[in-house]
């Protein structure tokens, strides 16, 4: 039902709801409150913890004070409150709305994360509610992300009459919803939204989360099924050509997993179905060069192949590489910072089928650009990309063969369900010739002495990179910003050439810079995690990670895979502020480790799926599961539903209708 049919919802508020992703009341439903707030628990601010996040009460005795800073790109509002004879801060940063909503001598319940800085006790960007209006709400009160003129209010009365008009009904059949004694999924949705008890809530959400996964699961069967389409593309290329390539163009001898993979991906080019493969595995696993051996079985019959990046650094990388392997053969490369005539040359030459190879970016995705005969399409970093993005590259040519690849390790069996249209093909080795990673964990009390250790590598010829988490510090001063450290350094090693990336840069700065650092006109790389994906710089031999615990366990991974891609010893320095507690046992895990689906694995069980795949697969599927409090075993038991329901030959009409809805939704989701 539309939105506006519900009262409260004018066009205003509808068209906030549609920034959120919400465009009708089952949409409404499935819109998960981000917290909760437990107001039978206020806590006094004298008591309360750095770091800890508070429910508290306090009165407004100040007027709100809002200072803006960096040019006015950024603000600050601050008022200072009492509670029972205790003063204390309430700080909003790029908020400045929120003085309006603040008024002295009025008293608010707030709910944030607690800051101890001195003397001065403060709550951070705490969500509020004027405490008479408290006093109307009861028990355990949901939180909703909030755009525009929404309220918390507002989004609970709506989602409380959208559950209601929508009463969702399980599509999961009846006898195997007793078989797992699942309970009703309508009131599973009520209780989510309006929770009587936080363990009822827990166990809303994993019966929610069964659904949901059973939907998405069946909906890859019903996909995968119907895409195993007849090949009609027929290559040439036989065995003893592939191996005498391999064999001829690569200065290494494959692992055993190449070899494995190379096997798979010829037997399935030269079947009788087309291809839909994921090929993953760790950093410096070499599934660039099983990548080429496909291209290679292409090309040779013919056909001509697209070879697909996330970014232009990344797409001139394999422009660079396919170039130096295919000199036979005339590779391309096609971005969005190319000139307009160049772009128009690469696609005439395609176009006239005299380009093989092309590499490139989103660029490819145009709807000017057109293929001859394309019949191999190859996606780099698979994760950043969506269903979208992936189809829309396949509709280029008639039903080219797929291969997906990932350098995010993700546990088997999840990787099973998440890439569930593909068939996966795992390289769980590294070339012998690759030394393990030296990882250290840095107190910063020991920086100074590590960047000697810097000089003197930088001294042997090596290169270094330094990674931030953000572009911009916070206003505390915890975290150096990209530019603070570039500039940092740049004083503390003056002899040193030091190169700056981050993502707000152009896309040509951000390809001249790299360039700058493969050349090794720079010696140091002081970057943010844009330089995660793909980037190979053989002579980088260390990996500086600043503030090191605000990264997760696979993003630092990840990081280290950007050293340690030849011979050379390599060392990884994870710097950081926590001496003790949670955050320096992550640490160790990535100290104690290098193979990375160990490590995905650890990752996996310290944050959780939703965690887990809320950040690292964005989109709205993602971010609403995101939002539940599930448990890993919740997708087992969908996936264990799902095959059950799929052999036992029952009707599965309602099934497919409901898990193909959000398949198409599923659709329009880019990753990361």
């Amino acid at each position: 039902m539309e939105l506006t049919k519900i009262r409260g919802i004018s066009s205003a508020r509808c068209a906030d709801f549609n920034k959120l992703g919400i465009f009708d009341t089952e949409d409404l439903v499935r819109f998960f409150p981000r917290a909760y707030i437990d107001l039978r628990e206020k806590q006094l601010l004298r008591y309360a913890y750095h770091n800890d996040f508070a429910l508290t009460a306090g009165k407004i005795v100040s007027a709100p004070q809002i200072r803006y800073f960096r040019r006015g790109k950024g603000a600050m509002v601050k008022a200072y409150c009492e509670q029972e004879g205790f003063a204390f801060s309430v700080v909003w940063y790029n908020m400045p709305y929120v003085a309006a909503k603040l008024h002295v001598g009025e008293e608010y319940l707030f709910y944030g994360r607690v800051r101890i800085g001195g003397l001065e006790t403060s709550l951070t960007n705490p969500s509020f509610e004027p405490i008479d209006k408290v006093f109307r709400l009861q028990g355990i009160v949901p939180q909703y992300k909030l755009k525009g003129s929404l309220t918390q209010k507002c989004v609970r009365d709506s989602v409380k009459v959208a559950v209601n008009l929508e009463k969702p009904q399980s599509i999961i059949p009846f006898y195997l919803q007793k078989k797992y004694a699942l309970s009703d999924l309508y009131n599973a949705y009520r209780e989510i939204h309006n929770p009587t008890d936080i363990a009822k809530k827990n166990l809303a959400a994993d019966r929610i989360a069964v659904e949901e996964y059973f939907a998405l699961i069946s909906a890859f069967k019903f996909i995968k099924g119907s895409s195993e389409q007849v090949r009609i593309n027929k290559y040439s290329c036989t065995s003893a050509e592939l191996v005498k390539f391999i064999v001829e163009r690569f200065p290494f001898d494959f692992t055993e997993g190449q070899k494995k993979a190379v096997n798979e991906i010829f037997a399935d080019m030269t079947g009788e179905s087309v291809m839909n493969r994921l090929m993953q595995g760790d950093v410096g696993s070499g599934k660039t060069a099983v990548s080429a051996c496909a291209i290679f079985v292409a090309v040779t019959s013919g056909y001509q192949a697209a070879m697909l990046a996330p970014t232009e650094v990344l797409a001139t990388q394999n422009y660079n590489v396919l170039k130096s392997i295919f000199k036979d053969f005339n590779v391309a490369l096609l971005t969005g910072s190319m000139t307009v005539k160049e772009k128009k040359q690469v696609k005439s030459d395609l176009k006239a089928g005299q380009i093989d190879i092309l590499c490139g970016t989103h660029a490819i995705l145009t709807d000017d650009v057109e293929f001859l005969r394309l019949s191999l399409c190859v996606c780099d970093e698979q994760q950043r990309f969506g269903v979208a993005q992936r189809s829309a590259l396949l509709n280029k040519g008639v039903t080219p063969d797929v291969l997906v690849m990932s350098a995010t390790p993700i546990p088997r069996t999840l990787s099973l369900i998440f890439y569930g249209d593909l068939d996966i093909t795992t390289i769980s080795d590294k070339p012998k010739n690759r030394l393990p990673v030296q990882t250290n964990i840095v107190p910063q009390e020991k920086y100074d002495d590590m960047l000697k250790f810097i000089a003197d590598e930088t001294l042997k010829g090596r290169q270094v990179y330094f990674v931030c988490p953000k572009i911009e510090g916070d206003l505390d001063g915890e975290i150096m910003s990209v530019n603070e450290l570039y500039e940092d350094l740049k004083t503390r090693l003056p002899d040193i050439p030091i190169g700056l990336l981050h993502g707000k840069m152009k896309d040509s700065e951000k390809s001249a810079v790299m360039l700058d650092f493969k050349e090794k006109k720079t010696k140091i790389l002081v970057s943010t995690t844009v330089i995660e994906v793909g980037i190979d710089v053989p002579d980088a031999s260390v990996m500086v990670i600043m503030d090191a615990e605000r990264f997760g366990l696979s993003a630092l991974h990840q990081l280290r895979g950007r050293v340690g891609r030849s011979d050379i010893k390599s060392y990884c320095f994870l710097l950081t502020k926590k001496t003790a507690g949670d955050s320096l046992a992550r640490l160790k895990i990535m100290q104690e480790n290098t193979d990375g689906f160990k490590i995905s694995e650890y990752d996996y069980k310290l944050r959780g799926s939703g965690d887990f795949m809320g950040e690292r697969q964005s989109g709205k599927f993602m971010d609403d599961l995101g939002a539940l409090d599930y448990s890993t075993e919740s997708i087992f038991l969908a996936k264990k539903i799902s095959d059950e329901s799929f052999e036992n030959g029952g009707d599965i009409t309602e099934i497919k209708r409901v898990a193909i809805k959000k398949y198409e939704k599923l659709k329009n989701i880019s990753m990361n």
